[in-house]
């Protein structure tokens, strides 16, 4: 399917690798020139230019964390008038809410709920004007399930969730458009857990867990950044100007409701 965006320039926060990553590649596909984003400046330079060779497309660097407003400022100096938007920003750890104190509370809520906000603000209005826009978060089916020990992750994009669900409605008519994805279990280095730095999965290993893990998954697998990369490119495209304000579970059937 051409999906009509083909160039378009996309804004792909924390893009060097994983969920982020598989978005860049999709839009790259779509024939959308990019800013990407990550806090290693290498590993995003190696995406980056791994995205120029293969689809072709223009592709900005910009390396830190999104939450630093300098960043901020960057990623938008380097596309003034974005045509589309994947906030997408790494949740704090797995940890017991007894063990958060004030500081590490405000900096989820920060980094999970105030900074993709910041970054809607400073483009929602271009978009509106030129009468095309997409937006979407990447959240998590915590939003909907929640898991002990993400309870900030899931307060704080649960916060994000209903902090746009209004905003969304206010520009649907100027053909901008503002969806969630929520990832449930796909196969990134966040979902492997705690590793020794430059130590390798044998095959077996991976095998194993991968088993282990989607065991409870209806689709008996874990996604993979691929597909839920494809799956935003979609939402981002001409197609789905009609799809707004929405919350879509990305987890091989997962989250159980018939509504």
């Amino acid at each position: 399917m051409d999906l009509g965006i083909r160039g378009k320039t996309a804004i792909v926060c924390a893009s060097s690798r994983g969920l982020g990553r598989g978005c860049a590649i999709a839009l790259a596909e779509a024939g959308c020139d990019l800013v990407v984003n990550g806090r290693d400046a290498a590993i995003l330079a190696k995406t980056a230019q791994e995205i120029r060779d293969r689809f072709g497309v223009k592709v900005i660097e910009v390396p830190g964390s999104v939450s630093d407003p300098e960043v901020q400022k960057q990623l938008l100096a380097a596309a003034p008038a974005p045509d589309i938007l994947v906030n997408n920003n790494g949740g704090p750890p797995f940890r017991d809410f007894k063990e958060l104190d004030r500081q590490k509370m405000l900096d989820g809520v920060v980094n999970n709920m105030i900074t993709p906000i910041e970054l809607i603000q400073s483009v929602v209005g271009g978009m509106a004007e030129r009468g095309f826009g997409r937006i979407v978060n990447i959240t998590s089916l915590s939003v909907y399930v929640p898991i002990p020990g993400l309870d900030l992750s899931s307060g704080a994009r649960a916060g994000l969730t209903s902090f746009l669900a209004g905003v969304a409605r206010t520009v649907a008519d100027r053909n901008v458009t503002i969806n969630n994805m929520l990832p449930g279990k796909l196969d990134t280095d966040r979902l492997r857990g705690p590793h020794e730095p430059g130590s390798v999965e044998s095959p077996e290993a991976s095998r194993e867990r991968k088993t282990r893990i989607s065991a409870d998954v209806p689709a008996k697998r874990l996604g993979t950044p691929e597909e839920f990369g494809q799956i935003c490119a979609f939402l981002c495209s001409v197609h789905a100007g009609y799809l707004t304000g929405q919350n879509i579970p990305v987890d091989g059937g997962l989250y159980v409701s018939a509504f």
